[in-house]
Parts: C-alpha cells; structure tokens; sequence
C-alpha cells in the first residue's frame, strides 16, 4: 500500500529545482568584510542530498546565517573547505564521512522514514557538521533544525558548531495542520496572499509537519440559513467542469479562475517544502434551504446529475492540482448528502480512482457505516478514517475511557430515517471518538482530528502535554493526528467581520499575518507530534528571542495555563459540540431554570450546570453524582469535581508564580509580544479560578438540593459570587484588548465578548439566592463534612498496586487479569474491547492472599479489537481508587490497553 505521508520520489516529478540550486563552485557571500565564515557543502551525488526539498531547506540554513551576518561559502566537495574552518556537510548517510562521523560520535540514524541525523567531528583539521537524513525528508528536517539554531540562538556560529548532536524518528507517521476557509470577508484575504502562504508554510516545514490540509466547504454544519456561501460547495468556485452548465451565481468567471490559479500556486509551495498537500471538500450539499441572503447560489445542478457532476468535478480537480496526494470528505448528512447515499458516494470515490494517479480518501467519520467504508475501498485508493478526538474540543492528553451517555447507541435507533439516520441512530458511537474504527483487521488507516472547541483565541502551548497526546495518536496502531489551527472556525458561519482574524481591538498586538500570534504553539505541536522526548531547549530558544532572560518563566507560565481548558473539557462537559459549548468564551449553564437551557441541548436531563456530564464518565463524576458520595452514598473511586477544581487551582497559581517572575525580567514591557502574551496568560489564568470555584459551588448547591440545608446554599452562592467576580475581572482585562464581537458563529453563544456572559450569571444567582427562602437550617454531619470537602483539597489515597500488562494476547483464548495490591478490601475489573459502541463488563476479582485475579473469557477475546481495562480497589480502611489512574503529573493514560497477537 503507498505511503500516506509522501514519498520524496512522488514528489521530485512535480517540483521544480531550478530556484532551489546551491552554486556550483566555493563562493563566499560576503556580508561583512570581517565577519564569520561557514562552510556550506551539499553532496549532490547522493540520491536523498540532491531531492528538491533538501536543496530548498539548504537554501533556508544559507539565508538564516547570512541574516545574521555570516558568510557563507558555497562549496562542491570538502575538499574546498578551509582547514581550521567549520563546514555543513549536507550527504547522504553511506557518505563514509558522513558514516565515520556518526560512528566516532557513537550515533546511528534511525531505519525509519523521515528520521533526522544531525553530527559533529573533525575530519582532516576541519570542524564538519554532518546533516544527513533517512530519506529526503529526514535530511530536510536536519537542516531546518540547524537552520532554526542559527537563527534563533545568540550566536550563530555557536548553534552551528556547538550544538547537540542529534539523531530522531517520528512517533506519529502523520502531523497533519488543517486550515480552513469559512469565511468570505475574513479568509479570502490570506487564501490570496502571495507573500503569505511561503512563510506559513515554512514555518509548518520547521516544525515537522508532514501534512498540510486545505479545507473548504465547512463553513456550515447544515445548510439552512446560508448567508455566507463562498466556497461552501466548492467545485463551482474552482473549476469549469466540461459537459455542465453549472456556476457560482453571481461570481464572475475570472474570479473562479483565479481561484484555481491560486489553490495550484498554495499547492506547489506546500510540496516545495517536503510537505503532503490535501484538500478538505467537506460540502457535497447544493441547495440552500432557507437561505433568502446568501451571497451565491448554485445553479446547474440536479438530483439527476448531482453525483456525476461531483464525480467529474473531483477527478478534474485532481488532474489540474497533481499536488494533491489526498482528498478529504465530510461522509455524513451534514455534508448535504442523507446518510447512506451508497450510489452517490460511489461516483465520488470513482472520480478520485480515476484521476490517473494514487489518491489518500479521507473520510471524516461521523455517520461512517460499513457499506461506505467497502465502497471507499473498493476503489483501490488508500483510504484514511479521520475521527474527531474528544468530540469537538481537546481533552486532556488520552483518549477517553468511554463516551457520554447521549452519544451511546439507543433501543430504536434502527429505525431512524432522514438525513442522520446513522450519526443520530445505529452509528452515533462515531460522532464524538473513534467508534468500532480499531479493529485489529482493518484496511484502513486511523488519523484523529483535534476539532477547535475548547481553545481558539488564547495563546497555548505545552511540551509536557503535548508529549503525552503525541504518545495517545499512535492508540491502537494509529497513523497519527490532524491538527485543525487556533483561530479555526473564526467568522463561521456568515459572521465573518472584515479586519484582523486575531479580533484584537488594539491593532498594535495584531501581527501581520495571524497564525505569527501562534507560532510557539505550532513549535510545540509540530516538535513533539514528530518526537515527544524533544528537549526544552528546542522551545526556549524559541522564547528567548522575544523574552530574553524571563523565557524560561514564560514556558512555566503557558504550560500551565495551557492544561486548564482540557481539564475543564475533560470534567464538565454540558455539549460535545463546538457550536454550543466554547468554554473559553463560556456562555453560563444555569443552576435552576431547567425550562430555559440556552445552547446545551445534548446533555443529560435536567439540563443544569451541577447535572452536565463529564466527557469521560468511567473516571470522572457529575458535580450531581459527587454529592451523592459526599452525603453517604457508596464511593465510586472516580475523580471528583472537587479533585478537579484543585488541579485547576494549582495550574492557575502555578502560572501567576510564574508569570510574576517573568514580569521582574522582561526589559520592554511594551512589546507587543509581551502585552498580547501577557493578557492571554492572565485570562487563562482567572479560567482557571472561575471553574474551581464553579464546581465546588455545583458540588455544595447539588448538596443542598439532596438536603435543603441552608448551609450548603449559602456556601453555595457565596461560591458563585466569587467565581463571577472573578469572571467580571478577567472580561475588564480583555475589554480593551479584544473586539466586542469575536466571532466564530452567528448565534450569541458563538459571538461577543467576556462581558456580554455577566448578565445570565446575575440572573442565576439572582434565582438561587431567592431559594434562600425555602431553605432551613439543619445540622447533618454529612453535610457539614460536604462543605468542608467542597472547600478543602481532597487528598487520594495512593495505591500500592502492581500489574503487568500482557504484551499481548491470543484471539479466542482466555486471558488472565492479575492486580497484587496492599490492603485492599476488593478489586473490580471494568473491561471492554477497544469499541466505544460498547460498554465496559464490571467483574469482581477473586482474591488470594494480596493478588486478586479474573479471567477475561475465551469467547470475549475472540473479537476482532483490542482489549482495555483498569481496575477500581476499596482500600482495607476505607474509601476507593482507580488503578491505574493518573500519575501526579495527570499525562498517563489511566488505564491499560492490550492488542492482540
């Protein structure tokens, strides 16, 4: 099967070198009479040195050293070189000296595809860093790693010669970034920006992506009050297509040309640089209904011609980008198409087959059934599954043990008919996770997509946690991730506002382009996606530059902020969609008026803030649910809210210590970089304090409701008030800083501004304080034990428990489960294959002496998925835990997973 990610041989056919070569005789480029000299050699001979993507990033290390005042001479053999000099040494790794320097250095490039090899030695007098690579684009990302040391260190000459010796392979075969298009008035300015598009995309080179997707056509989730519909169902913006009248009504057709022209020009730049080009065709619907002031209509089409028409539009797309190595598809009735559309689909898939070279068909996964899947394979193309991770928003760094209770399938469910008759009936498993997609005897491959839900605006990024997601993309034998940006759905939805993306209202923070606003956060993720053991310093380097002493402070302070929205996601989750639950631009869930829900229509009823659902319900528990524990009931063993509100407290005053120490070393506190930081990191920070301070006050309310003890309400409110004090100090932060209206939808809960979410808090408030009336004063121990748990930290029990995994097991065989654990009063078992349409079976274990032990049935093994399972343990003293459960730092998967042999 070909290789997702690319071949450098695929692409040397349509890349052009003559821009990229290296002179053919040793020229000094002089930019200082007297200044450093480095040798520059690249050993054309090898077939990997002389590929278009290594002489492009040759060029790139050339021009980062003559910006910073170094000259570099341009050498055809080492022979060439200075004695006493430095030289770059770009060959392939059977070069001997290449091999004979990485030898002395004790290094073996890795037998892998894209691994990076980076060396120094002495040859001949001569100080020689050797740059090779695995294949092209391994010697590439060598030479953008010393290309970003020579640009970003104090001395140039010095992150030359001096720095580590380096040899990496990538942990996830795919690192993918998606860009979308949903916006005419906010997008069509970077879509056509010539200077732009170079240096994004080098910058996605720099930082190890592999894979760059385009998406059009997501601007809608359904089409019914289309205003904004550019782009939307994409073929008629782009192409012509021989044999049908079809047109983009009123768009002229010089602009549909030029669209092309600039789709081929963004296509050429991205495989220039070592990078698979994919485009994202997520509308295949062409009616608007209900849609009197939409900008386009489509004209042309009928039910007759529908699928041909898109057959022959994605075929012809295909034969004028050759760039193109993947198609993206968006398979369920959102797309415009109803669900089980077998016949349309088949032409779709047919017009990739038959483009006349290997296409990747990319199917988003929600609706997903097993006839579509057979249709995509039956074309002979690779075919890709992309699934959402964490719904639509980002959790934190696993995959969650199991799915909300409304995505679960339903009694019924086959029955359902209409447009999402599989992603709302048998299927529903798909909407929010990876479904029944890891089967062990699979034909396609698995990338998960982060969805942009939880954090758009403000400034992330972790290398702690973004080490552990990188480890969780490769679950089950998946290929890797897709990354949709920040900023992404910015303007969706025809509320779109001309200006800049980045919606601040102090131009002076703007940058030029507005992905530059998040750089560090491409570093991180790109970086660690490619090798989750990369060092800090790759990041602080970074940092210093615009930092300088206070760098190291500043990557204390995002790290923390950047792991406070994921645990939010992961412990209260009232929607799993990104149209509905923003929480960094939280629309208030009430506590009271279950009548009046605003957006969080798919949560548990009642629909109230202390009911939501957590995202992961096998090892967090409900605001609702804790009460239960708190007033006597029997102990779960899962993470409470409580438990929650401490990490969130501890991130946050992790963060402000740091941030603190930061501001006593920043010289030029006037810096945009410095005041656009800062303010993110000071609303991250009040996030954080908002949210613990929520859940305690949900947790005592939820008490109060069991008991009508005055007590709890009061702590209750005096709970909530804080926590909207606290709200109204991070929104005057912002008030000055970001436009009133930041947009990523039309509906109030998709728009405004922090202040625009105060009103719905005092009115809550305003209710529960009036239950004050109906409350008595009571004197339970259990609740006053609550409310000194709601306030305090809880402390868990540690667990001295010991289990080892079994490397794998045989399908249809037993499989024996053994935890040694002391002082335990009883050990249960939750298991379940690797299938979230299922439940997890829950079996106590048999005890003998300090082991307990169960086997997981012949009959169960024989399914074709993984199995994964963790264990709940009642300590001999009382209370509960879960094994494995997280480690202090909360980046371990919490529970194991074993495949099958």
């Amino acid at each position: 099967m070909p290789n997702f990610a690319g071949t450098w041989t695929r692409r040397r056919v349509i890349q052009t070198a003559a821009s990229l070569t290296i002179a053919t005789g040793c020229e000094g480029i002089v930019k200082a009479a007297a200044g450093p000299e480095i040798s520059l050699v690249v050993d054309r001979a090898g077939i990997v040195a002389d590929a278009p993507e290594v002489l492009w990033a040759a060029k790139e290390l050339e021009a980062a050293l003559t910006g910073r005042g170094v000259n570099v001479l341009r050498c055809n053999s080492l022979s060439q070189v200075t004695a006493g000099g430095v030289c770059i040494f770009v060959a392939d790794a059977s070069q001997p000296v290449v091999s004979s320097i990485f030898r002395s250095a004790g290094l073996k490039l890795e037998d892998s595809p894209e691994a990076v090899g980076l060396a120094r030695g002495t040859v001949g007098g001569k100080t020689i860093v050797a740059i090779t690579g695995s294949d092209a684009r391994g010697m590439m990302y060598s030479l953008l790693e010393l290309t970003d040391r020579s640009a970003l260190e104090a001395d140039p000459i010095t992150g030359v010669r001096d720095g580590k010796s380096v040899v990496e392979r990538p942990a996830n075969r795919v690192r993918s970034m998606m860009r979308l298009f949903t916006s005419d008035v906010e997008d069509k300015p970077w879509y056509n920006d010539r200077e732009m598009w170079p240096q994004y995309l080098t910058m996605l080179a720099k930082q190890r992506f592999n894979r760059f997707n385009l998406a059009f056509g997501i601007g809608y989730d359904f089409i019914r009050q289309v205003t904004d519909s550019y782009l939307l169902f994409s073929y008629p913006f782009l192409l012509k297509v021989p044999g049908y009248d079809v047109k983009a009504t009123p768009l002229p057709d010089s602009e549909r040309d030029a669209n092309l022209v600039m789709l081929k020009f963004i296509a050429k730049e991205t495989v220039a640089r070592g990078i698979d080009f994919f485009v994202g065709l997520w509308m295949h619907g062409y009616e608007w209904i209900d849609s009197p002031h939409a900008n386009y209509v489509i004209d042309g089409i009928t039910k007759e011609n529908h699928g041909p028409y898109c057959r022959d539009a994605v075929r012809m797309l295909l034969q004028e980008i050759p760039e193109i190595s993947g198609v993206t598809f968006r398979i369920h009735g959102e797309s415009g198409v109803t669900e089980g559309s077998y016949e349309f689909w088949r032409q779709v898939f047919e017009g990739v087959a038959t483009c006349g070279r290997t296409v990747v068909i990319d199917m988003h996964t929600k609706g997903m059934d097993e006839k579509t899947e057979k249709l995509a394979l039956a074309t002979g193309m690779p075919v890709q599954m992309s699934p959402k991770y964490w719904g639509e928003h980002m959790g934190m760094p696993y995959h969650q043990s199991d799915i909300r209770v409304m995505e679960q399938p339903r009694p019924g469910a086959e029955n359902n008919t209409g447009l999402m008759k599989f992603s709302t009936g048998t299927r529903s498993f798909l909407r929010y996770g990876y479904g029944d997609l890891l089967r062990e005897d699979r034909k396609w491959k698995v990338v998960h997509r982060i969805w942009p839900g939880s954090q758009r605006i403000l400034i992330w990024g972790d290398p702690v946690s973004a080490a552990a997601y990188s480890r969780a993309f490769s679950f089950c034998g998946s290929d890797g991730v897709e990354v949709m940006e920040m900023l992404s759905f910015k303007g969706r939805r025809g509320s779109g506002i001309a200006g800049n993306r980045t919606a601040y209202a102090d131009r002076s923070l703007a940058p030029r382009w507005d992905w530059q606003k998040y750089a560090y956060t491409t570093r991180v993720w790109g970086r660690m996606l490619y090798n989750p053991e990369t060092e800090q310093e790759v990041f602080l380097r970074g940092l210093r530059k615009d930092f300088g002493l206070a760098a190291e402070d500043v990557y204390a302070a995002l790290s923390q902020t950047s792991r406070i929205l994921p645990t939010v996601l992961t412990a209260y989750a009232p929607s799993a969609g990104n149209n509905t639950y923003w929480p960094e631009l939280y629309t208030n869930e009430t506590y009271v008026d279950a009548a009046h829900v605003g957006p969080y229509g798919d949560s548990p009823k009642p629909v109230l803030f202390h009911t939501a659902s957590t995202f992961d319900p096998p090892m967090f528990s409900r605001m609702s649910e804790h009460a239960d524990e708190l007033m006597g009931g029997e102990r779960s063993g899962r993470y409470s809210p409580i438990e929650v509100a401490a990490w969130l407290e501890e991130y946050a005053d992790g963060a402000s210590k740091a941030w603190v120490a930061a501001e006593t070393k920043i010289v030029k506190k006037q810096w945009p970089e410095y005041r656009g930081m800062a303010i993110d990191v000071a609303i991250l920070i009040d996030l954080g304090r908002f949210y613990a301070t929520r859940f305690r006050s949900g947790v005592l309310f939820a008490v109060y409701e069991r008991t009508k003890d005055r007590r709890a309400l009061e702590r209750s409110i005096a709970l909530y008030k804080s926590s909207r004090a606290t709200w109204a100090g991070l929104a005057e932060r912002a008030r000055d800083v970001y436009v009133a209206d930041v947009t990523v939808g039309e509906q109030p809960y998709q728009r405004g501004h922090w202040l625009d979410r105060l009103p719905a808090m005092d009115k809550d408030i305003t209710l529960v304080e009036g239950m004050l009336a109906g409350a008595h004063t009571g004197s339970d121990t259990n609740v006053t034990n609550a409310i000194a748990a709601a306030l305090g930290k809880t402390a868990r029990r540690p667990l001295r428990a010991r289990h080892t995994p079994a490397a794998a097991f045989r399908a249809g065989a037993p499989l024996a489960i053994s935890l040694t654990v002391e002082d335990a009063g009883g050990v249960t078992l939750h298991y379940r294959h690797v299938d979230q349409a299922e439940r997890y079976t829950v079996e106590p274990m048999t005890r003998s002496g300090g082991k307990f032990q169960l086997e997981i049935p012949a009959a169960y093994t024989a399914a074709e998925y993984p199995l994964q399972y963790f264990f709940t343990v009642k300590h001999g003293g009382g209370g509960v835990g879960l094994y494995p459960g997280f480690d202090e730092s909360r980046m371990r998967q919490p529970y194991f997973v074993v495949r099958r042999g």
